[in-house]
């Protein structure tokens, strides 16, 4: 008999990592696949991304409909209210055996919730890391301690996850689950990109991704403007924006982007999604990736590519020699993307190394489901 594993996803980004982990459950033997599409997938204002994997040729088997059109922390907890009463509803259905979650967002905090009450062991993916400037810190955190498996993306939050009190026989180290793209995606060439956007590139370009910071004093429209005034610095070099994530201040961030768009026609091109393998393709073709993602810290190393990180969103983790640190103003933003183009940053011919893992965490997260033994009561794990 196989195994039930369904896998959660409720964001363009998080989608994109699991993509290879999705495919692998699918076509092993030994398991079912289930899979629960939520947030951001299934709303027009961001693209409607749920698309995007029924092209994929996936099915789904759930859609959870949670966001309201908010922007406020109200909203978002609502929205969380939401999410645990159509969760509830589809785990029942479902009655999976396990329940594979990435990350840190408030609809993986949900879900997690959820199939703990419903005695569903989880298997999180990325436990363990920082980042001090996002409320989605302390979710990563409570996701950790209402899972039961743990793939961590390095040995440092590996330790970090044991730290927390979980059993180390039941974490490990499989490396960043979104680097298997690198060893088996297929990239689109720079012509390409621009022919599927309808949109020419035919200077060097920005790829910029800026989303609100839930924690700290960086307000959305004031630093989004400093960004902004930072490319218009950079007139020589084309820009590629993509929307922000449905946090609080994102959806404020939006008319600011399109019309800078709007102003600037041949130059800036604003999307709300990419897709995952036209986003790590123009990764690949980048000059340099701007903004505040995860994936400019854990991802864009491995193309050799320089990431500018503003502010504090991702303080605290691990990261590549090409992640040049800044802060959220024009001036600062200039400064690291001017370091960025120059190349100064690391040595000639210097390789840079990314201490995320080598591209194969999906067949370790597999043999990890496989070899499930749940026992509903977890003890917690004292450090000697």
């Amino acid at each position: 008999m196989t195994k039930k594993i369904a896998v959660f996803t409720g964001t363009r980004a998080e989608y994109g990592l699991l993509y290879w982990l999705i495919k692998d459950i699918e076509s092993d033997s030994e398991l079912t696949l289930q899979l629960l599409v939520s947030g951001m997938h299934l709303s027009s204002e961001f693209g409607e991304t749920y698309k995007q994997i029924e092209q994929d040729g996936f099915v789904i088997d759930e859609k959870i409909e949670i966001l309201l059109s908010s922007d406020t922390a109200v909203g978002t907890a609502k929205s969380m209210g939401l999410g645990v009463l159509g969760f509830a509803d589809a785990l029942n259905r479902l009655k999976p055996d396990a329940l594979v979650i990435l990350g840190d967002r408030f609809e993986a905090l949900a879900v997690a919730q959820t199939a703990m009450i419903l005695r569903i062991p989880i298997l999180h993916l990325h436990g363990g890391e920082i980042t001090e400037g996002a409320y989605d810190d302390a979710i990563r955190h409570a996701i950790t301690k209402l899972s039961y498996l743990h793939g961590t993306s390095t040995e440092e939050y590996r330790q970090r996850v044991i730290q927390l009190g979980e059993d180390p026989k039941r974490v490990k180290n499989i490396g960043a689950i979104g680097l298997d793209h690198l060893s088996r995606g297929n990239f689109m060439s720079v012509s390409e990109i621009g022919l599927s956007l309808g949109f020419r590139l035919e200077r060097p370009y920005f790829l910029v991704t800026y989303h609100p910071v839930t924690l700290g004093e960086e307000p959305p429209e004031k630093s989004f403007n400093s960004l902004l005034e930072a490319l218009n610095q950079f007139k020589d070099h084309q820009v590629i924006l993509t929307y922000p994530n449905a946090d609080d201040g994102g959806r404020r961030i939006i008319p600011i982007l399109e019309d800078y768009a709007k102003q600037n026609p041949s130059r800036v091109f604003a999307i709300s999604s990419l897709g995952q393998k036209r986003y790590l393709s123009t990764v690949k073709n980048a000059a340099v990736v701007i903004g505040n993602s995860s994936s400019g810290i854990i991802e864009v190393p491995s193309f050799d590519v320089p990431t500018v990180n503003i502010g504090v969103r991702q303080k605290g983790r691990l990261a590549a020699k090409s992640v040049l640190n800044c802060d959220a103003t024009s001036e600062s933003i200039s400064a690291a993307i001017k370091l960025a183009i120059s190349g100064s940053y690391k040595g000639q011919g210097e390789k840079i190394i990314n201490p995320y893992g080598a591209g194969n965490a999906s067949a370790q997260a597999i043999q990890m489901l496989k070899l499930l033994d749940f026992e509903p009561s977890k003890s917690f794990y004292d450090l000697k």
